[in-house]
């Protein structure tokens, strides 16, 4: 499971100043947008898709010097787009917040049975390796919201060292240009608009009779993260994940008394 964020801490302080001003798509402050070149979208591109491919595979801990080598661009072209590696994280978490929203509303909108829905989601999100880079926040929000069931996300590793991952960071330090609690803001926002839609998914297989009762949005999350091993062969990976999730899924389901 990687569920990263060795960095996090600081992203949450320092990744949102200056996220909106250079790490876009050619967007500036304000309403100014300036589009890129040719050659810089193209590089900017395979940047952020190394930078999905490295942290999925070494965890948000990883280097931007191995982002650099995999998108075969020198590292000063990665600082340029990105001042900080936590402005790069926080960009590829946004991205893949946005990314399990999208899936989940589709699973929503196009699966008329809830059982349907529910597994469409989470073999969609599977499938595209959304649990090796689910962030943090997102788990530290879903947990917060599942009251009822107090469930509690437990520490995780980002890769073999002494370093702990905690789903609720300490207390960051402030930036003066960005008020933190507006960055905290930012990422409960987009991890709440996952969780509604997701929340929609649960609720439906649970009224439906299709999904137990205790099975909670923060399950649903973890299941996601825990179905994506990280394995050297593509082929075995997603065997893997395959069998995993299936094995996962049986137990989400209800049974007859």
């Amino acid at each position: 499971m990687h569920v990263q964020g060795s960095h996090w801490s600081s992203v949450v302080a320092s990744g949102g100043a200056t996220m909106s001003a250079t790490a876009g798509n050619g967007r500036g402050n304000g309403s100014r947008t300036t589009p890129l070149r040719v050659d810089a979208q193209r590089n900017l591109e395979h940047v952020l898709r190394a930078a999905r491919e490295v942290f999925g595979e070494l965890g948000y801990g990883a280097p931007m010097e191995d982002v650099a080598r995999r998108a075969r661009v020198g590292v000063g072209t990665v600082y340029r787009r990105f001042p900080s590696k936590d402005v790069l994280v926080r960009r590829i978490a946004e991205e893949e917040t946005s990314r399990l929203t999208d899936q989940a509303r589709a699973a929503l909108g196009q699966e008329d049975e809830p059982w349907s829905a529910l597994s469409r989601f989470l073999r969609t999100s599977v499938a595209s390796g959304a649990g090796r880079l689910l962030p943090p926040h997102v788990l530290r929000v879903s947990v917060e919201e599942d009251r009822a069931g107090q469930a509690r996300v437990p520490q995780q590793r980002t890769q073999p060292g002494p370093t702990e991952l905690r789903l609720v960071p300490e207390e960051p330090v402030a930036v003066a240009s960005v008020p933190t609690s507006a960055v905290a803001a930012e990422d409960d926002a987009g991890a709440s608009a996952l969780l509604e839609v997701v929340g929609q998914l649960v609720e439906r297989a649970r009224a439906a009779g299709e999904l137990r009762a205790d099975v909670s949005v923060s399950d649903v999350l973890l299941v996601i993260a825990t179905a994506a091993p990280s394995l050297p062969d593509a082929a075995q990976q997603a065997a893997a994940s395959a069998r995993l999730l299936d094995i996962l899924l049986e137990g989400l389901r209800s049974r007859p008394a």
